[in-house]
């Protein structure tokens, strides 16, 4: 990819990282996760989608299959924090470095704390952006969570079928 890389596999490659590129033609429908599962053909369970927050005032990056939705709270206490909202978009292209739609959790401008549902580690191969609408990346999770220096929690809220791990009874 010399040349023409992202910073997203840029980072990939500096990190000694087997990955494969999918493009697709993107519509901008605002569903951007969902749209790119549908048009390469993926189970939405493994297209992940990355979302920045704001945990106790610090960006917090959540990465989740389109499938779900990010579960603030279990962010929040993913990171030690108390209170999580999502970011302005307008910050979080700023700390990233990319745009809506197009933000990958690898090769941002600033590295923000980074949590990866667990539900990625059921899958030999998860897709993230690679740092551009319609650019997605296919990486082992071992690899996302190593290049990102990631926590991994149960992050996803409405969890579905047997891909997502149901919450454990806190007692």
């Amino acid at each position: 990819m010399s040349g023409r890389g992202t910073p997203a596999t840029v980072a990939a490659e500096r990190g000694g990282v087997v990955f494969t590129l999918h493009s697709y033609e993107a519509e901008g429908s605002g569903s951007y996760g969902e749209e790119a599962a549908a048009a390469l053909g993926v189970a939405p369970e493994r297209m992940f989608k990355t979302l920045v927050a704001e945990v106790d005032g610090a960006l917090t990056v959540g990465v989740v299959p389109v499938a779900g939705r990010l579960d603030l709270k279990a962010l929040a206490a993913a990171v030690g924090g108390k209170r999580a909202r999502m970011a302005d978009p307008a910050a979080a292209e700023r700390a990233t470095g990319y745009v809506r739609g197009g933000i990958s959790p690898l090769g941002q401008r600033r590295r923000l704390r980074t949590v990866v549902d667990s539900s990625a580690s059921k899958h030999e191969t998860v897709y993230v952006s690679a740092g551009r609408r319609g650019l997605q990346m296919e990486l082992a999770p071992d690899d996302l969570v190593r290049l990102t220096r990631a926590g991994t929690a149960p992050i996803t809220a409405g969890h579905q079928g047997p891909d997502f791990p149901q919450p454990s009874a806190r007692g």
